[in-house]
């Protein structure tokens, strides 16, 4: 019903439904006037047979529309009836009764798929042109009966086949947007999360510097309150950025920014490099690992030093982020719910790489981040290059 609504909606047409293929049944108006004009032996015999023909035709070609009751045992219990009908009315009376054989196989052209309707359409085709040959009273060459039985079931089992593709594929579309549209709320969430939990963290450690400045010199807390009205415009900007998915960071401008940060809780700062500099894009994701770890290691470690080392080959490049922090809040950030990293680790899975955190051998916590040397986020996601 959902399906048939949103068609009504897109003004799309849907698949074929059963009602279509009801028409069909004016083929055998001929075998009814013979029995109307009583051009038929035993006319009760070849009335009943001709409801029971029709009562079928109907049955199987509803149950053919849905998947679940073609392939049903029933299904076919119905069909072979009505194969039995078609065969016995077609042998004892010929003539214009032979035309069940095409409305048969119409209806097996509903059920049957692969190789099933293959060899029950030839076999139908042969049986139908041998029974036109033994009567030979049928206004129509045997071939002809033949070949209209073979083609009413192909052409009718291909159109069926090609409407459920049809209906599968504009499915799948459906299930494609929906999924981008998660993707991107996910995109938002963490780019949401990352930008002002890390902002919001700068904003308390400037303040609490500010407090402690003021009472001794007032020039150093002015200068951190101009720090703090710095960092939110900046978070402003970066904000706009995000919504609009186009927020382009790198490793090099998170390390500028993180040594103020860091300094202003106390913490010191040292950066070791090797290797080739990371394409832009494997830049970019490490970007937003350098910064998840500085947020943390400013609200969680009650450390002193920080240290950040890039190790980069032709191939692989890693960033590995150590503090000595002991603090207490570090049971939150190793916590494997975390959003924060959490959401850091599927970032760096779904482009190829992988994110480790916990604490260190020698103490502290480590945060290490591994990428291709040339990572693209997969589509849906947003492109760090």
């Amino acid at each position: 019903m959902r399906g048939k609504a949103a068609r009504r909606r897109s003004g799309r047409p849907g698949p074929p439904g059963p009602y279509a293929l009801l028409p069909t049944l004016l083929m055998g108006l001929g075998a009814f006037s013979n029995l109307w004009q009583g051009e038929t032996p035993n006319p009760w015999v070849g009335g009943l047979g001709l409801l029971a023909f029709n009562s079928l035709y109907v049955s199987v070609v509803f149950r053919g529309f849905d998947r679940k009751r073609r392939e049903s045992v029933t299904s076919w219990v119905l069909l072979a009836a009505m194969g039995a009908v078609t065969f016995g009315l077609s042998i004892g009376y010929g003539g214009n009764w032979l035309l069940f054989f095409p409305l048969f196989s119409l209806a097996c052209g509903t059920i049957l798929r692969g190789r099933w309707l293959g060899a029950g359409l030839v076999v139908l085709a042969g049986s139908a042109c041998a029974v036109a040959v033994w009567r030979g009273d049928h206004v129509s060459e045997p071939w002809t009966i033949g070949y209209g039985t073979f083609i009413s079931g192909a052409v009718t089992a291909a159109i069926l086949t090609l409407s459920e593709t049809v209906t599968a594929l504009r499915a799948t579309r459906e299930e494609l947007a929906r999924r981008a549209v998660e993707q991107e709320r996910l995109r938002f969430s963490r780019d949401l999360h990352d930008l002002l939990g890390h902002t919001l963290s700068v904003v308390v450690v400037k303040s609490e510097a500010a407090r402690r400045l003021a009472p001794h010199d007032v020039d150093a807390a002015v200068a951190q309150v101009a720090d703090i009205e710095s960092v939110g415009r900046q978070a402003l900007n970066e904000i706009r950025e995000a919504v609009t998915g186009y927020r382009e960071g790198s490793l090099a401008t998170e390390l500028e920014r993180a040594a103020p940060v860091l300094a202003a809780a106390g913490i010191g700062t040292a950066v070791h490099r090797s290797g080739p500099a990371p394409a832009p894009q494997a830049d970019a994701l490490l970007g937003w690992v350098a910064r998840e770890a500085v947020t943390n290691a400013v609200r969680h470690s009650g450390a002193t030093l920080c240290v950040f080392a890039l190790d980069s080959t032709s191939e692989r490049v890693r960033l590995t982020v150590t503090d000595d922090g002991t603090g207490p809040g570090r049971a939150v950030v190793a916590t494997p719910g975390g959003t924060g990293l959490k959401g850091l680790a599927e970032r760096l899975a779904a482009a190829g790489g992988s994110l480790e955190s916990g604490p260190g051998p020698d103490g502290g916590f480590v945060v290490t981040a591994e990428l291709p040397a040339g990572t693209w986020e997969p589509a849906g996601g947003r492109n760090c290059g």
